[in-house]
Parts: structure tokens; C-alpha cells; sequence
């Protein structure tokens, strides 16, 4: 099991300036520690329980066809890492406040030559997050090959939602 956060969430982790971060399909709970960790308030969703602590955790199975458990809640961050289902898009857009950070990296197609997943279901088509996210201001984006922490094929955004004039990025 990975316990360490991803390097695409620790990189623009800088931008979140302030809570409530939510990490949603948390799995064990990397990234939720993670901001915990650094002082901020963070709610943690995933339909398997999870204790991490100084997190609040929700028990929730995204994909059951139950309604969004966080109705009308707003988030500075949302972190959503090694998972996909299209139809939490609009939910998520909806879920970001004003000046809020979209932290967002899982795997695309092709990946199926490197292990799973494989299913086509689980992985993004080229540039699918920049079109699920428009209207969010953009401040990176890759996809292709990454070796860490196994070979994989990814796509990974982190948008903001507004104008990006006030975020600040360290080289």
C-alpha cells in the first residue's frame, strides 16, 4: 500500500492556502493525512472505512446511484487521485468555492499495457479532464508516461476555480 502522497498533489499542494480540503475515494487516506498534517480542516470520502486522524471521514460509495453526500457543501481543495467516475464531474465543479483547487490525477488509456486498470470504464480519454473541468482556469496539465511510483500511463490537472491572477506558483 502507498502511503505517501502523490508528487502531482504535493506539487500544487502549495496553492490550497486554506480549508476545507476534500479527498475524495480516499482509500487509506494519503493525501487526507497529508493536508491534515499541514494544519487544514479535511473531509475524506470512500465506501470502505477509513480512520485517519484529525480527518473526518464519510462513508459514502460514490458510484451506487445514492445522492452526493456533501449537498451544498463548498470546498477550498478537492483532491481525487487513482480513481474515475464521470459522472462526479459536474459535482465536483459544483463542490469548488470561489479561489478553489481542483487537485485531480488517475489514469488514462494505454494504461492497460502497463497493468491495471484496464478497463476502458476507469480511464480517461486525451484531455478528458480539461474538457470535464472547463470552464475552470487551468494551471497545469499533463498526460503520458510516469514511472513513480509504477509505470503508468496518467493525465493530472490541478485548475482553479476563478481567475488563477492570485495563485502563486513556485517554480
Amino acid at each position: 500500500m502507498i502511503d505517501v502522497p502523490s508528487e502531482w498533489v504535493v506539487r500544487w499542494a502549495q496553492l490550497v492556502e486554506r480549508g476545507p480540503v476534500l479527498d475524495v475515494a480516499c482509500g487509506g487516506g494519503r493525501h487526507a493525512a497529508y493536508f491534515a498534517e499541514r494544519g487544514f480542516e479535511v473531509v475524506a470520502l470512500d465506501r470502505e472505512p477509513q480512520l485517519i486522524p484529525g480527518v473526518r471521514f464519510i462513508q459514502a460509495d460514490l458510484e451506487d446511484g445514492s445522492p452526493w453526500p456533501l449537498p451544498g457543501r463548498r470546498f477550498a481543495a478537492i483532491v481525487v487521485a487513482n480513481y474515475l467516475h464521470r459522472p462526479l464531474f459536474p459535482m465536483l465543479k459544483e463542490s469548488l468555492e470561489e479561489g478553489g483547487v481542483l487537485v485531480y490525477e488517475t489514469f488514462m488509456l494505454g494504461n492497460e499495457r502497463y497493468g491495471k486498470p484496464s478497463n476502458p470504464r476507469f480511464l480517461l480519454r486525451p484531455g478528458e479532464l480539461l474538457q470535464a473541468f472547463a470552464g475552470l482556469t487551468v494551471v497545469g496539465f499533463e498526460q503520458g508516461i510516469v514511472e513513480r511510483p509504477k509505470t503508468a500511463l496518467v493525465q493530472r490537472l490541478c485548475a482553479v476555480r476563478g481567475e488563477a491572477g492570485s495563485v502563486r506558483i513556485a517554480a
